[in-house]
């Protein structure tokens, strides 16, 4: 027994001896203690947490090499690997973890719409909900500041820059053809479906190198990674229909989206001022595949809608108008994936292929064109920390685009361009603190068409003034070559440039948004050529110039009253430029010196209904009045407009849905088309360019038949 006794004590003792003592301190970066901070040995129960002065103190019976491991709310983790009876005395400073949601965005010029924003000013649902937009994601966009009103036109003016200077990406893929066609003085719409989307980033200025020709602004959409269940959706309108269906299995999932558009049984109750011989019908589908892996995510988009109508359009110079016919047939596909390689690399990779084919009919003119376009990219991304991160990748991009024409004087006559462009781009992320953050990029390019390298470095600075308000500075060169109307008669150019300078100021509270940004942008290397439009026989050079300033206000309320949520948006925009075939530096004909926006949204809950406002407001735009000297020399009375919208649930899923565009109807003017030639007294006639209608109405039910019996399409609407 004694013989006993003796060996567990010998035991004991021997433990007692072999233990070691790990202690030390926790201190953040400004070398404050960090209370309640868990430290332990990886793989053991053995640990503590830290004190009210940051200490620790604990003892482990482990021996050898052990991982340290300490861990705090907030704070990136930290791991030390040492021998263990070295383990006294640590001084250890966590670094503050930059993902949580108080930390520092790197903001200027961009809004974002998406669930993984931290700032979101606008939300998928306001895309479609807005009363104004008609369902068009291009529409609800054109509320927010720094957006131009051209209501006869129907796509992005952001800031001063033309329609093409603003470049549309699904998936981070670039998508060619983003808009329906459409004939003059009456608006177009973006191709897609917007209930494919769930992400929405919209940047006015200071994108990142990661994207190029784009001279204004890049519209970012992200589709939906997966769908929460099954589910059909059926809609039947005033001007056509549209069915989904949603499949869904263990890793994988399919959407598939069609709709037809006919406008002759609405212009049989509203017709408009234009004479259709045939009006407007498009037939649209879309897919959307996802395929989930251990470490990834793989979707394929593919979109196909084939577009025509003929009609005959007033003209001041043609006594019996001007015979329009058109038909296009446009298919984009677009495949991407995204995904870990280990726990510090990831990948984007992706492709989209565009094939457009239109053929135009205008008086004796035929016009037949085709385009076909491909974009690649392969980007990776590394995680150094949360602090520090960066990411580079490489593109290419080809446009092959011919043309015939040919009408009773011109025997056909063929034209056309192949331009290839080259791209690779290297930017990081450095979070110095919470508080402070920069984006710093480079983007090369290399146009084979021009033999012409350019270089874009883009440099972004944020600073938190607050736990809810920060101040954002953003600086970038951008580049982009000449679009398809001017490529196809003369190649002998150069690419188009824009500085941007950016200045912003940020407030989010809990249901509220305000931002206030200023900025300039420089245009250089602008075209110009010589006759009123483009030709056969225009010579075009590089000379023009411009510029642009403006400050845009943003003010978002959800909060302040109970079920109501509005935004106001404003834009002052100073800008002038010579291009195109300007005589002089002027302003653009498509630029608003004022632009007022207020949205607003009201769900009634003893209605079951939401109840939408949009009035839209714009400062008149220049046209050439040649009765008078001097070159854009008059404005246009200002644009008005209130749109209403009524959603109501007639049960959990199948809703009614009414709106009225223009509700008051302003007669509002485009412009005004001049005679080519004065009558007898040396008077130059007009017309004014009025909208085809100077108001829109919609009615429409949906019906979503679904697995959880609860799901609508008040998203969508």
């Amino acid at each position: 027994m004694k013989c006993i006794i003796t060996i567990l004590i010998l035991i004991f003792s021997v433990s007692i001896f072999a233990q070691a003592t790990i202690s030390g301190a926790v201190t953040n970066n400004k070398n404050q203690p960090i209370i309640g901070a868990n430290v332990y040995l990886e793989g053991t129960y053995d640990g503590t947490t830290t004190n009210d002065n940051g200490k620790f103190i604990f003892t482990s019976i482990e021996s050898g090499n052990q991982t340290l491991i300490i861990s705090y709310l907030s704070y990136e983790t930290y791991s030390l690997v040492m021998q263990i009876e070295n383990m006294t005395d640590l001084k250890v400073s966590l670094k503050e973890d930059m993902n949580t949601l108080d930390a520092v965005v790197l903001s200027a010029g961009t809004f974002e719409a998406g669930d993984n924003s931290k700032i979101n000013a606008l939300k998928p649902l306001d895309v479609v909900t807005t009363a104004s937009a008609l369902g068009d994601f291009v529409g609800a966009l054109q509320t927010l500041p720094g957006t131009s009103t051209v209501a006869e036109d129907g796509r992005l003016f952001v800031r001063g820059g033309d329609a093409e200077e603003t470049q549309i990406f699904i998936d981070g893929i670039r998508v060619f053809t983003p808009y329906s066609p459409t004939t003059n003085n009456t608006p177009t719409r973006g191709r897609y479906s917007p209930f494919l989307f769930d992400g929405i980033t919209f940047s006015t200025g200071g994108y990142s190198a990661e994207y190029g020709q784009a001279l204004s602004s890049v519209l970012l959409l992200n589709t939906i990674n997966e769908p929460d269940q099954e589910k059909t959706d059926i809609g039947i309108m005033t001007v056509g229909g549209t069915l989904g269906h949603t499949k869904k299995w263990d890793k994988s999932s399919l959407s598939i989206n069609a709709s037809y558009i006919n406008l002759w049984p609405y212009l049989q109750i509203f017709p408009d001022r234009n004479n259709w011989i045939k009006p407007f019908e498009n037939l649209a589908t879309e897919a959307v595949f996802r395929r989930k892996f251990d470490d990834g995510l793989f979707k394929f988009y593919a979109a196909f809608d084939s577009t025509n109508f003929e009609l005959i359009q007033e003209d001041v110079n043609y006594e019996d108008g001007i015979p329009f016919k058109l038909k296009n047939n446009n298919f984009y596909a677009n495949s991407s994936y995204a995904g870990m390689l280990n726990d510090v690399w990831s990948i984007n990779t992706g492709l989209s292929y565009t094939m457009s084919h239109e053929k135009l009919n205008i008086i004796d003119s035929r016009i037949d064109n085709l385009e076909h376009s491909i974009h690649a990219k392969l980007k990776f991304k590394r995680r150094i920390s949360s602090s520090f991160k960066f990411n580079f990748g490489i593109e290419y991009f080809n446009t092959n685009f011919d043309e015939t024409y040919k009408d009773e004087f011109v025997s056909e006559f063929d034209y056309g361009f192949n331009q290839t462009i080259a791209a690779s781009f290297v930017e990081t992320d450095i979070f110095f603190s919470k508080d402070l953050a920069l984006k710093a990029g480079l983007r090369g390019e290399y146009s084979e068409l021009f033999d012409e390298y350019t270089i874009s470095p883009r440099l972004s600075l944020a600073y938190k003034t607050s736990k809810s308000s920060q101040m954002s500075l953003a600086y970038g060169d951008f580049y982009q070559s000449p679009i398809s109307s001017i490529l196809k008669f003369d190649q002998d150019l150069k690419s188009q440039k824009t500085n941007h300078f950016i200045l912003n100021y940020q407030y989010n509270a809990e249901g509220r948004i305000f931002r206030a940004e200023t900025y300039y942008k420089d245009y250089k290397d602008l075209i110009i050529y010589d006759e009123e439009i483009p030709s056969f026989s225009s010579q075009y050079n590089n000379d023009g110039f411009g510029y642009a300033t403006g400050l845009d206000l943003f003010w978002r309320d959800s909060k302040s009253v109970k079920n109501l949520d509005y935004w106001l948006s404003y834009s002052y925009l100073d800008t002038k430029r010579k291009y195109n075939n300007y005589p002089i530096e002027a302003r653009p004909n498509f630029a608003n010196k004022h632009n007022l926006s207020v949205v607003g949204k009201y769900f009634i809950t003893d209605w079951k209904s939401q109840i939408g406002l949009s009035y839209g407001f714009a400062t008149g735009r220049t046209y050439t009045n040649p009765n008078e000297s001097g070159f854009l020399n008059n404005e246009t009375k200002s644009y008005n407009s209130i749109s209403l919208n009524w959603a109501y649930l007639i049960d959990q899923q199948k809703i009614l849905y009414v709106s009225v565009n223009n509700v008051l109807g302003f007669k509002n003017i485009n412009g005004y088309q001049y005679a080519d030639t004065p009558d007898m007294n040396g008077y130059y006639n007009r017309r004014a360019l009025q909208p085809a209608a100077d108001q829109f109405f919609f009615i429409g039910f949906f019906w979503t038949i679904s697995e959880d019996n609860t799901s609508n399409q008040l998203d969508k609407l």
